[in-house]
């Protein structure tokens, strides 16, 4: 049954948010519909099961998310194993045309590697399938620069998946969209080379059974350079997820957006060695640290003599604290170039199992919405505003950067912000995140050609306001701030046009 009345329009709408290849009918839409009848009525008959299917996944994909986020955040404990091309080079950022004849753990136990994690009491490990300098380390079809044609020639993503199940530990893997042998990189991305991702992707999450996470790395980065639109987020999101539907999505860069938002990632991540850290003031979400227990995420060689660190610290001062703020810690043990991790971090992580036990469950998360993973449309678009505080002009306010803001000159009594796409664009979400929780009353409005129409209107305290709705067509988006506690200013006027 359909809950409530759906019109053909509205049935094509849908259709069209759904499948972008249908973009030539977009027109229909703004037509007079007894011009249409027969071709919405042929659309009604063969792909009203399509939209169907959609709004159920649509209507419980939140739910189950939130299920598998929860999950995640009650695993606790669990381990990075870095180890790739790196580990021979004695740098985490090795020559990327070094031989695959350099790739020998002529020793390599990931039994041993499983019965350390279980000695500490994590519950999942995670390994480095491929790094930034793009060497695979399992079998893979989509190149040469493999393991298969090292003189190991064994899938090590493999082995790790059989010998972690076989100790009831959870499976999950690590990715780098940045690949500096397959000249994957900035300003060089070729379709072919968005190509060979999911090839690789979708190698990985169907040859090894479940895997929990992927954890996605070299994107969005600063030192990366490369962008969710130069390799599109939405497109590889939705191939993980079609792939593996309960697959957590994790990118590791998204430091530079708000604590409390979901952006491009299912978890908030902190790579704590660069100095990320959760804010104490923000919304609860659901997050992974990480650090690793040596000085550096691969082996090095100085690894078996200088001191890894202290269990006592590692429990008191990561575990604990951390998972009480509804966040998975996850220790880097990285294996040496036998493939072996090295005597100082076995002993290591046995204290550190003697010390802590997972306790099960942690603290129940509030409801959280899907995350943003569609590209923001209104970056540097023309911006046109109310009055604004001296320097702080409208531009600030959609210009990609968190840490700047438009600010409305105090004498105006009613603010307000404006997008012009100088065209129609279709959109269905907007965000508007300030720097801290001020603008209480509001309303969300676009220009249809004619007349302003309104997308909301109402009270929202959120410091990231999001709002999703009906995809409509515009080519300018307003907001008109009724109510605040300051004078109000924006930090980042979003919009997008999400795939649902």
């Amino acid at each position: 049954m359909i809950k409530g009345f759906i019109t053909m329009p509205k049935i094509l709408n849908a259709l069209l948010c759904k499948f972008p290849y249908l973009e030539l009918f977009t027109n229909l839409t703004k037509m007079r519909y007894t011009k249409v009848k027969s071709i919405l009525s042929l659309f009604f008959v063969l792909l009203l099961p399509v939209f169907l299917r959609a709004q159920s996944n649509n209507s419980s994909s939140g739910s189950n998310l939130n299920k598998l986020q929860q999950q995640f955040v009650d695993l606790r404990f669990g381990m990075f194993i870095h180890f790739n091309m790196p580990t021979y080079w004695n740098a985490d950022w090795p020559d990327p045309e070094a031989s695959p004849a350099l790739f020998n753990p002529k020793k390599l136990n990931a039994d041993q590697w499983a019965k350390a994690a279980k000695s500490a009491n994590m519950t999942y490990g995670c390994l480095t399938t491929k790094h930034h300098s793009g060497f695979c380390i399992w079998d893979t079809k989509s190149t040469d620069y493999s393991v298969m044609n090292s003189p190991y020639k064994k899938d090590v993503v493999k082995q790790f998946a059989d010998a972690f199940r076989a100790n009831g530990l959870k499976v999950m893997l690590y990715y780098s969209i940045l690949d500096t042998h397959h000249k994957i990189r900035p300003n060089q991305i070729e379709p072919e080379d968005i190509e060979m991702i999911k090839t690789q992707l979708t190698e990985l999450l169907t040859k090894y059974g479940k895997i929990e996470a992927l954890i996605i790395d070299g994107w969005d980065a600063p030192w990366s350079r490369i962008s969710y639109d130069d390799v599109s987020f939405q497109d590889i999101y939705n191939l993980i997820k079609k792939l593996q539907p309960e697959c957590l999505v994790m990118d590791l860069n998204g430091a530079k957006y708000p604590g409390d938002g979901l952006y491009y990632t299912d978890i908030k991540t902190y790579e704590m060695g660069a100095g990320q850290r959760m804010a104490k003031d923000v919304k609860r979400m659901p997050t992974l640290a990480c650090l690793p227990i040596n000085s550096a995420w691969f082996w090095k060689e100085d690894f078996p003599t200088v001191p890894v660190r202290e269990p006592q610290k590692i429990v008191n001062e990561l575990i604990k604290p951390l998972n009480e703020a509804s966040c998975n810690f996850i220790l880097n043990v990285a294996p040496n170039r036998d493939g072996l991790i090295d005597d100082n971090a076995l002993a290591s992580l046995k204290e550190v199992g003697k010390l802590w036990k997972n306790e099960g469950p942690t603290t129940k998360l509030s409801p959280l919405e899907d995350p943003i993973i569609a590209s923001n449309i209104a970056i540097n678009a023309p911006a046109n505003s109310s009055w604004s505080d001296d320097m702080n002009i409208m531009d600030f306010a959609n210009d990609d950067d968190y840490h700047s803001s438009w600010q409305s000159n105090p004498r105006v009594k009613e603010p307000w912000f404006e997008i012009d796409f100088k065209k129609d664009r279709s959109f269905n979400t907007i965000v508007v995140f300030e720097s801290k929780a001020n603008i209480s009353k509001y309303k969300l409005q676009y220009w249809d050609g004619a007349a302003w129409k309104q997308i909301f209107s109402g009270d929202n305290a959120e410091r990231v306001k999001l709002h999703r709705f009906d995809r409509v067509w515009g080519s300018k988006v307003r907001i008109q701030i009724e109510g605040s506690k300051e004078n109000p200013s924006i930090a980042e006027f979003q919009v997008f046009d999400e795939r649902r």
